[in-house]
């Protein structure tokens, strides 16, 4: 399929929002809660009339904490955004591998007015991707009895900071916006 069609094809925001099990508060606290700093780029943003296509799932940590940050700037940059899921889109997200071998999620794809890519941005700002390769270097190896409890216990702490961290959520706005206005 073309980017058009995966676009054409995807969930509104409110039909992503409203299929949402896990997640769906805590992505909506944390876009009441972020304010968005001005920036002269958003003007730009506008004239250009871009689309996202974001490709996420509501049980993925980082998409609930950048999605609401995606959302709102697409609000200041008038940008239509849509969802497509990737566990039922692996051909789309197969497309944008990160590091050419995972499914990491969110992608968001920026598209212009004939659905042609122009940025490509995901899954995570630097400073977070920094907390949590810090975070998770003293894990055990995966064979590990005690792996598994412990992973969980550092999802929870990424989650937890996640909604609790606006360095982070300022962190997500200016690598996003750094990478759609270059």
């Amino acid at each position: 399929m073309s980017l058009k069609e995966y676009f054409e094809n995807a969930l509104s925001v409110e039909d992503y929002k409203a299929q949402m099990k896990v997640n769906k508060e805590e992505m909506q606290q944390i876009y009441e809660q972020f304010d968005a700093p001005e920036d002269d780029r958003l003007n730009d943003l506008k004239d250009r009339r871009l689309r996202v296509l974001a490709i996420s799932e509501d049980w993925c940590g980082d998409a609930m904490m950048n999605n609401a940050i995606l959302l709102r700037i697409a609000e200041q940059a008038n940008m239509e955004v849509r969802f497509a899921l990737r566990d039922s889109n692996l051909d789309l997200i197969d497309q944008y591998l990160t590091n050419g071998t995972s499914r990491s999620i969110p992608i968001y794809v920026f598209i212009d007015e004939n659905f042609d890519e122009v940025a490509v941005w995901g899954p995570r700002a630097e400073e977070v991707q920094a907390f949590i390769t810090d975070s998770r270097k003293d894990l055990p190896a995966k064979d590990d009895p005690t792996f598994e409890e412990k992973s969980k216990a550092k999802h929870k702490l990424a989650h937890d900071a996640f909604l609790s961290t606006p360095a982070f959520w300022n962190g997500v706005y200016t690598s996003i916006l750094n990478k759609v206005t270059k």
